[in-house]
């Protein structure tokens, strides 16, 4: 058995910390764990990742240049990573996924939810995460988080507004996924980490 878990949230939630608990978890139960990044996670996704991040002096990233580049990115990832690690019987831990463009792309940037349907069959077709956790954050909180791990990126920068109508599309989508389980985000990072953990757990004893 394998199973690809999703790690959703706004800057800031904690992802990366949760993502290293769940990984100490899955081993725990013997399970070999391989654990992705979106944006990134291949050579040409991580080339796509820096090209996304990166404030273009000058010029304007359109929205359609940045929701084509995440799928683009997305479609290596899959096809290279997760899917032949799946095939082999491992767990993959992803730091964000399809959900992250519906709220981004979609909620924050406006990009039509039909847009992003479109793509995400004509690159994913029916391939989605086994189990979602969304860490849930006020977008103030979690930009205070992530401006105090350095200078902020290009999609970091994009202003309040953006992460809170990124947010209240996460909070629209996340109960009507399968196997998804939200937490709060806003407690400190041990209790985030026990909520995390918890909740895989319990999915992990549903797959018995």
């Amino acid at each position: 058995m394998s199973a690809f878990i999703a790690i959703e949230g706004l800057e800031g939630a904690g992802k990366s910390s949760v993502i290293a608990a769940l990984k100490a978890l899955l081993e725990k139960h013997d399970i070999t764990v391989v654990t992705t990044r979106e944006p990134g996670g291949t050579p040409m996704a991580e080339a796509i990742r820096d090209c996304v991040k990166k404030d273009w002096e000058g010029e304007r990233v359109t929205q359609q240049t940045e929701l084509l580049l995440m799928y683009a990115a997305r479609s290596q990832l899959v096809e290279n990573v997760i899917k032949p690690a799946l095939d082999k019987g491992n767990w993959v831990l992803g730091d964000r996924h399809d959900l992250s463009s519906v709220a981004y792309q979609g909620g924050g940037r406006g990009v039509p939810l039909e847009t992003l349907a479109a793509l995400r069959q004509m690159t994913l077709g029916e391939f989605a995460p086994d189990f979602t956790l969304y860490l849930d954050i006020e977008p103030e909180l979690g930009l205070a988080r992530a401006r105090g791990r350095g200078e902020l990126d290009r999609i970091e920068q994009a202003g309040l507004g953006f992460f809170e109508r990124a947010r209240a599309t996460y909070l629209e989508h996340i109960n009507a996924l399968p196997n998804a389980v939200l937490i709060d985000a806003s407690q400190g990072i041990k209790a985030v980490q026990n909520d995390a953990t918890a909740a895989l757990e319990h999915f992990i004893k549903g797959q018995s």
